[in-house]
């Protein structure tokens, strides 16, 4: 979006630049012709300032939000491969008071560990349902997340070339000459060309 812009600002400064050309003082049909320019390269800023506003809101904006979502998953699966490495160090502390002889000291400390073990099952266990409950439901969604946003580029591309094809197609009418040929027209752009090269203020090839 951004060299669109600088690309329509960079149009709209060449025709300021040819308006303050002398030619435009001795000549009036090129005068008219350049100011003709002038107001459609003012027009296609216009509207190209629209469209990038409008991307900006409704396409740019939500990826932002969209994105914004993605370490708060990263940290919910973090939180859940720790609470599954100690539930798995504290199943093997059970494990291994279970393989020893039932002695009074190793029932004691078997119980326990089964103690310690329950809360952190459980907390693995309702982290673990969370993320798969909810990452299907993210996977899903992000068609219908994303399908207003991109309903609404292809409605201001083809808003904006419309009113280019609109644009364009006046300012030809205002330039074209009837009953002039192509190659006349291509004979008069020669000679405005060596006019203009012909212009201290323009270097020499």
């Amino acid at each position: 979006m951004e060299n669109s812009s600088t690309l329509s600002k960079s149009a709209v400064k060449i025709s300021l630049d040819l308006l303050s050309n002398p030619l435009c003082e001795q000549d009036q049909d090129f005068l008219n012709m350049v100011t003709a320019l002038d107001t459609a390269m003012k027009r296609m800023d216009a509207f190209n300032q629209e469209k990038v506003n409008q991307i900006q809101k409704t396409v740019i904006e939500p990826l932002k939000k969209f994105s914004s979502v993605f370490p708060s998953l990263n940290m919910a699966v973090k939180r859940r491969e720790q609470a599954l490495q100690d539930y798995r160090r504290l199943q093997a502390k059970v494990e291994k008071y279970e393989e020893k002889e039932k002695t009074g000291p190793v029932l004691a400390k078997l119980h326990q560990a089964r103690e310690e073990l329950r809360p952190v099952r459980d907390d693995f266990e309702a982290k673990n349902k969370q993320l798969l409950d909810e990452m299907p439901r993210f996977y899903n969604s992000r068609l219908d997340y994303f399908q207003p946003s991109f309903e609404s580029l292809i409605r201001a591309q083809v808003g904006y070339y419309s009113e280019m094809q609109k644009i364009f197609g006046d300012l030809t009418q205002q330039l074209d000459q009837p009953g002039h040929t192509d190659e006349q027209r291509e004979r008069e752009n020669e000679a405005r060309l060596s006019e203009l090269r012909a212009l201290s203020i323009v270097a020499d090839d």
